[in-house]
């Protein structure tokens, strides 16, 4: 698992699916079309500004709402690498491994990492810096085969390589 260095945007708790990706717009099941509308109704501005790699630290709960997974899908295609907060809604939770999208669980950081701040992450050893205030916090650390689900993209692409590898081996 890589190194993620990246720009904070900070969400509240309780943040569900429809301010992810607002209803009107699951017409389209297009990674990019749904990344111009990626957190919209909680920041207007939000898909226009984020950046390849920024990092969304949010509260609580993040992901409640509908099973939908274009939620962790217009995050990801909006160029996000990593959701921290200190608990997500199961069904995100679930669907964000499934699509490739790194999340990590850490109640400290979330409480001290403020918008625009600096943030590297090492998940494989579950730590979070914050190059903003100096301070470094740790995560839940995610379990290996979890990990695995991510280092190949998601589900889908995780599955597809074990089947081209048993198919040719």
């Amino acid at each position: 698992m890589n190194i993620i260095q990246g720009k904070v945007w900070k969400f509240g708790d309780d943040v569900d699916t429809d301010a992810i990706i607002p209803a009107r717009y699951l017409n389209t099941s297009d990674p990019l079309e749904l990344a111009k509308h990626c957190m919209e109704d909680a920041d207007i501005e939000f898909a226009g500004k984020v950046k390849v790699g920024d990092i969304i630290v949010a509260g609580k709960n993040f992901g409640c709402g509908s099973s939908r997974e274009h939620a962790p899908i217009a995050i990801k295609a909006a160029g996000v690498a990593c959701i921290i907060a200190p608990t997500f809604a199961r069904i995100f939770y679930r669907n964000a491994f499934n699509t490739g999208l790194m999340i990590l669980e850490s109640a400290e950081a979330s409480l001290a990492i403020e918008a625009g701040h600096e943030v590297v992450i090492n998940p494989a050893a579950g730590t979070i810096k914050d190059l903003t205030i100096g301070k470094q916090f740790t995560a839940r650390p995610i379990p290996e085969f979890m990990q695995k689900l991510l280092d190949d993209g998601g589900l889908i692409e995780h599955w597809r390589n074990r089947l081209s590898i048993e198919i040719f081996t």
